[in-house]
């Protein structure tokens, strides 16, 4: 009796070791969610083993750690424990190059794996199901500075570390302009670039190109500007203090440059020669001031300046009244290009005397034949005549013997 409750007692202990020995073949773990820059331990544990070996390999299937033994050379990881029945290990700086999915595995006959994913956040990125890189600061490239009138530049802009890929801008000052967009995938991440291509002007001289990234991860956008330089020749206007200018009046002349480099110097000169009155016409800068007028200082001046792309003049020509003349009310310099249309004005004249003639034609010829028709009329109302012919001739002859009798009786 004895010896059979011995029996069943070992046969009860060797259903337990297998029961047990079963359970130790499933390797636990667990998905880890770190934040770019961060630390992830990654744990593998077995509820039951038999001194079997646990290891973690990487998604290259590189070995990490064998049981307590580093396999890889990579001073970010490090062992945390390691026994029978745990092998933890611990990434530090974790990069957006380490997610993917982690092996763990028991070394049983099969050996078991399970798997475990690093999920690797964006440092500024929320948490959640999708994984998320932060963008790098935006660049703009290819504008040398100075471009000439006329140059065709293109601008791209590069940012790179995005997952999933950021949205890139364009704004011409405050006005959105379309850009050209590539996409290339690097590593876990997306580098993405947008370029503009266009000819420059003047107008664009001081113009700013701005490039604004957007993703996600960003509660702002990240945004670089490229603020243009354009060199351009120059023109000229010149520019003056009174519109009726008269004797003994101050006045004064302004060249106004525009170009870039500014244009310099300021020639003055004046009907194709030098000032002739230095001491009245005195020359600072831009400007040229006369300061008492006389009837002597009619005529044409001219300013000019130039840069290295070219030379501009201007002109004005300056009639000076007389003293208490009252003037038009206009610029006399504008008057060719603001003043009546002569020509225009008489060409209406004309137009407006050839209607009337011929009207006056139309209605002379409207009134001689009505009166023609009135005579007839006349004649055939005539009740001893025959016909408006012969009542007009014998209305003749009657008149004729009226004034033949008028002798008669004389």
């Amino acid at each position: 009796m004895i010896v059979k409750q011995q029996l069943i007692f070992i046969l009860y202990s060797l259903c337990a070791s297998v029961f047990k020995g079963s359970q130790a073949q499933f390797p636990i773990t667990q998905n880890v969610t770190v934040v770019e820059g961060g630390t992830a331990n990654m744990t593998c544990r077995v509820d039951y083993n038999d001194n079997t070996s646990l290891q973690w390999s990487n998604p290259a299937q590189q070995t990490l750690f064998f049981g307590d033994k580093k396999a890889l050379r990579d001073n970010r990881i490090e062992l945390m424990r390691a026994s029978s029945q745990e092998l933890t290990i611990r990434i530090g700086d974790v990069s957006l190059s380490d997610e993917g999915q982690y092996t763990c595995s028991l070394f049983t006959m099969p050996v078991k794996t399970t798997k475990a994913f690093l999920h690797v956040l964006g440092e500024h990125a929320r948490i959640g199901p999708v994984s998320t890189g932060v963008p790098g600061r935006p660049e703009i490239t290819g504008f040398t500075k100075p471009a000439m009138e006329g140059d065709i530049i293109t601008l791209t802009c590069t940012t790179a570390g995005s997952k999933p890929a950021a949205k890139i801008r364009w704004f011409r000052n405050d006005k959105e302009v379309q850009g050209t967009k590539e996409v290339n995938a690097t590593g876990k991440s997306f580098t993405v670039r947008s370029s503009l291509q266009f000819q420059v002007d003047r107008r664009d001289d001081g113009v700013a190109y701005t490039c604004s990234v957007e993703h996600v991860s960003l509660s702002n956008p990240y945004m670089t500007t490229e603020v243009l330089e354009v060199h351009y020749a120059p023109h000229l206007e010149i520019t003056h203090s009174l519109i009726i200018p008269q004797e003994g009046q101050y006045f004064k002349l302004e060249c106004v440059s525009i170009g870039n480099p500014i244009p310099e110097p300021v020639l003055w000169s004046k009907d194709g020669g030098e000032l002739p009155d230095i001491e009245r016409m005195i020359v600072e800068g831009r400007e040229l001031t006369i300061t008492t007028l006389n009837k002597t200082d009619n005529g044409t001046y001219r300013c000019e300046a130039s840069n290295h792309l070219g030379t501009s003049t201007a002109e004005y020509v300056l009639f000076v009244y007389a003293k208490d003349f009252p003037g038009p009310t206009t610029d006399p310099n504008a008057l060719g290009q603001h003043g009546p249309d002569h020509a225009l004005i008489g060409g209406v004249v004309a137009v407006v005397v050839f209607i009337t003639l011929c009207l006056i034609i139309v209605l002379g010829r409207y009134l001689a034949r009505h009166k023609g028709t009135y005579l007839t009329h006349e004649a055939k109302g005539a009740e001893d005549a025959p016909d408006a012919d012969t009542a007009i001739i014998n209305a003749e002859g009657n008149h004729v013997h009226a004034e033949e009798k008028k002798e008669y009786f004389i």
